[in-house]
């Protein structure tokens, strides 16, 4: 195997906040075929924080993408194609994850979340801007942040300061005024807001076991598509030995340990991102796979979002 001349990375590339509802309903949309025919033997449980994950895999898409002709040169019977998808994927994982806390209550939950979100973001960003100055965390990456603007916006920039801290933690830690409390608050609250937001603007989603299957479904498919693309990356980085740089396992974090080889069947932390207030929690429970439906089954399409296209979400039958 020919060694690449220079590493892909000399440090771990920053997560990315997710998608805005728009684009997520409609790689929602695009992957909802696969979604529904996945068998219930492809379900894994889901015992990591989605929109972490998800954030991951956004921040790590350029290195990987980068890594494409060579994987499609010397790893011919890899399925490039995993590669190809992997974004829809990822932003189908995080609108099935919406759709699921939105599958509650969450319409009650809108001004007590917006009066917490709004100063939590503020105090995150202003220690992630003063860590970024010193070098401690990516600087372009807090930038993104600060840009963002509106509701919709401070949820989903919640996301990303919670995966940009949670990500750098151990290099961080006792060096800002940001607490561990806040940091997984930050990942839990911005989610919860996203939904509620779309409740108030578009009415419930799916009930609770659909919305369920629907994320457990799209996590899969997230998963199995990234597990495939870090097993090319071993192999075409070995000799460099930064292929956790360049695809770093979604198990691996603050208070959890690696997985060994495969992100499909790791060693993780607990889920940590609740249902929010007055949400009944949805059945099966989270962290759990749910029970398929028939491979194939139809169901409703995605509901809208805050700020989805109309034709980015089918109507519900």
């Amino acid at each position: 195997m020919a060694k690449s001349s220079t590493p892909v990375y000399k440090k771990k590339p920053a997560p990315r906040k997710p998608a805005a509802p728009p684009q997520a309903a409609a790689a929602f949309d695009r992957a909802l075929p696969e979604i529904e025919a996945l068998s219930a033997d492809r379900l894994i449980a889901i015992k990591i924080d989605i929109p972490r994950a998800v954030s991951q895999v956004l921040g790590v898409l350029p290195g990987l993408l980068a890594l494409r002709p060579a994987i499609a040169e010397q790893l011919q019977r890899h399925d490039v194609a995993l590669l190809d998808r992997l974004e829809t994927y990822a932003l189908a994982a995080w609108y099935a994850h919406l759709l699921w806390l939105s599958s509650g209550g969450a319409e009650n939950a809108l001004k007590p979340l917006l009066a917490e979100s709004v100063p939590l973001r503020e105090n995150l960003l202003g220690d992630a801007e003063a860590l970024a100055r010193r070098g401690l965390l990516d600087a372009a990456a807090v930038a993104e942040i600060r840009a963002g603007q509106g509701h919709i916006d401070t949820a989903n920039d919640l996301v990303a300061l919670s995966a940009l801290f949670s990500g750098s933690w151990s290099e961080i830690s006792g060096k800002t005024a940001a607490t561990e409390d806040e940091v997984k608050r930050a990942g839990e609250i911005g989610p919860q807001l996203l939904a509620a937001l779309g409740v108030r603007e578009h009415g419930k989603g799916p009930g609770p076991t659909e919305a369920a299957d629907k994320r457990a479904r799209a996590f899969a498919l997230l998963a199995h598509a990234y597990d495939q693309t870090r097993r090319a990356v071993a192999y075409l980085r070995w000799n460099e030995g930064d292929a956790e740089l360049v695809a770093p396992s979604l198990y691996k974090g603050r208070g959890g340990r690696a997985a060994a080889s495969s992100d499909a069947a790791p060693e993780p932390e607990p889920e940590d991102s609740a249902a929010p207030p007055g949400v009944a929690a949805p059945a099966p429970a989270a962290g759990t796979a749910p029970t398929a439906s028939p491979s194939g089954a139809s169901g409703p399409g995605p509901q809208a979002l805050p700020g989805a296209a109309p034709a980015a979400a089918p109507p519900v039958g």
